[in-house]
C-alpha cells in the first residue's frame, strides 16, 4: 500500500519539465519540481530516509548547530537552511486547504523504498523533529522543501544533491580495512591499480561499482525470477549497505572471489553488444542497423574503451542497458551452504556467446530509453529467464 504524506504548506510553487512544455521526450515520464514553504511544526514525522544515502548522525558539531538554529528565536532559517529534498510518486495541491498531500510509494517494497523519501536535508528533518517542540510558542519557523517527482536516476540525483564535503561511509569502511577481500580477489588483474578506495583518489574506478556488479549476482537477496536486483543499477546507497551487512558472510566472501569473472562479463557484454544489435537487426531485415543512433548510445569517432579491461570500442553504452542484461546471468550461479562456495553451472561468457543476440533483442524492443531500461522490473526478469532456459536446454543435452 502507498504511503501519502498530508500536511499544510505555506506556500507552493511549480517549476514543469521544459521537455512537457516542448513536446520532446514523447515517451518518458516528466519530472516536476514543486518548492514548498513549510511551517516547522506541521512536518510530518516518520519520513523514510532509506533512500539518503547518508544516516543522520546528530552528535556531531555540525548537527550541533543545526538544532541550535532549529530552536533559537530567529525566523531566518528558511533562508539560511538548504532545506529537505524528497523524491516522491506524485503531489497533489488543495488549494481550499492548502495542503499537500505527497505520495512515497509502497515502502514495504524495496524498489520504492530506496527510490522515494528523503534524500538530502536528513539532518535538517531530524533535527527539526526532535526539537520542534522547544521552539517559542510566540514564532513560527519555516523550512523550505524541494519535492521532486518522477525522477528517473536516483544515483545522480542523490550523488549531485549530497555534495557536502565529508568523509563517506564507504571511506570509513575501507579505513577498517574491510575491502581487504576484494583487494586480493583483483590483485592480478590489470585494472586492480584503478580502483578508487578512498575519498577523492584520483583513480577511474570507485569500488563502489564493484559492489554493484556482486550485488547484481546476489542470489541470497535475488534467488529466482521473482525478484530482480534492480537497485544495482539505481541504488548505491542500498548496494552499500548490503555489502556491509553481508561482506563478512560466507556467499559474500566466496562471491567477491568471482569479481574477475564478473568484471570480464560485464565488459564482454559492453564491447559486444553493438555486434549483437546489428545480428539481431538483420536477421529482422533491417539492411543497415545504426547502434550508434539508440537513445543512450553514443558513437565515439575516435574510439574508446570498455569500464574496466579498457578493451577498445567504438561505443559509450549507458549502464541502464547493460545493467539489466549482465544480471541475468545470475541464474548461473549456485552457492553450496556446505562448502561455503559458489560455482557456475556453465561459464556465463559461454552462454552469452550463444544467448547475447537474443537477450539483447529483448532489452532494446523492451524499451528505448536506458534510464527506464534500467528499472524495468519485467525487463529484468524476462533477460533472467533467457539465460535461465539456455542453462535447462543444456543440461537436458547433457544428460
Amino acid at each position: 500500500m502507498n504511503t501519502q504524506l498530508k500536511f499544510k504548506v505555506n506556500s507552493l510553487r511549480t517549476l514543469a519539465s521544459p521537455y512537457k512544455r516542448s513536446g520532446k521526450e514523447e515517451s518518458s515520464p516528466y519530472e516536476t519540481i514543486y518548492y514548498l514553504l513549510v511551517n516547522m511544526k506541521d512536518l510530518p514525522e516518520n519520513m523514510p530516509l532509506d533512500v539518503n544515502p547518508r544516516v543522520p548522525k546528530m552528535g556531531t558539531n555540525v548537527a550541533k548547530r543545526l538544532i541550535h538554529a532549529v530552536i533559537e528565536p530567529e525566523t531566518d532559517f528558511y533562508i539560511n537552511n538548504r532545506g529537505i529534498v524528497v523524491s516522491a510518486k506524485s503531489l497533489s495541491f488543495n488549494s481550499t486547504d492548502s495542503e499537500v498531500t505527497i505520495d512515497i510509494g509502497d515502502q514495504d517494497d524495496e524498489n520504492d523504498r530506496f527510490n522515494y523519501g528523503i534524500l538530502d536535508g536528513g539532518h535538517t528533518y531530524t533535527a527539526i523533529i526532535q526539537n520542534r517542540d522547544k521552539i517559542p510558542d510566540d514564532i513560527e519557523k519555516y523550512v523550505r522543501m524541494e519535492v521532486i517527482t518522477n525522477v528517473i536516476n536516483i544515483t545522480r540525483l542523490s550523488d549531485a544533491r549530497n555534495t557536502s564535503v565529508q568523509v563517506s561511509d564507504i571511506a570509513l569502511f575501507n579505513l577498517e580495512d574491510s575491502f581487504d577481500s576484494v583487494r586480493d580477489a583483483i590483485k592480478n588483474e590489470i585494472y586492480a591499480d584503478k580502483i578508487a578506495y578512498k575519498d577523492n583518489e584520483n583513480k577511474p574506478i570507485n569500488i563502489s561499482e564493484l559492489l554493484r556488479l556482486m550485488y547484481a549476482f546476489d542470489i541470497i537477496k535475488y534467488p529466482d525470477d521473482s525478484m530482480a536486483p534492480i537497485q544495482s543499477y539505481s541504488g548505491k546507497a542500498q548496494v552499500f549497505k548490503r555489502y556491509k551487512e553481508a561482506f563478512n558472510e560466507p556467499f559474500y566472501k566466496s562471491l567477491t572471489k568471482q569479481l574477475p569473472v564478473l568484471i570480464s562479463l560485464y565488459d564482454t557484454i559492453e564491447s559486444e553488444m553493438s555486434l549483437k544489435y546489428t545480428e539481431y537487426k538483420k536477421k529482422l531485415g533491417v539492411t543497415n542497423p545504426k547502434f550508434g543512433s539508440v537513445k543512450g548510445v553514443e558513437s565515439v569517432t575516435k574510439g574508446t574503451t570498455t569500464s574496466y579491461i579498457q578493451n577498445k570500442t567504438t561505443y559509450s553504452i549507458s549502464t541502464g542497458y547493460i545493467y539489466p542484461i549482465f544480471g541475468a546471468f545470475r541464474s548461473l550461479l549456485r552457492f553450496d551452504d556446505e562448502k561455503g562456495e559458489v560455482k557456475w553451472v556453465f561459464d556465463p561468457l559461454e552462454i552469452w556467446d550463444e544467448v547475447g543476440t537474443s537477450i539483447v533483442q529483448n532489452t532494446f524492443e523492451s524499451s528505448n530509453n536506458p534510464q527506464l531500461a534500467g528499472k524495468d522490473k519485467q525487463l529484468w526478469l524476462s533477460n533472467y529467464r533467457i539465460v535461465e532456459t539456455q542453462s535447462l536446454r543444456k543440461l537436458l543435452n547433457k544428460s
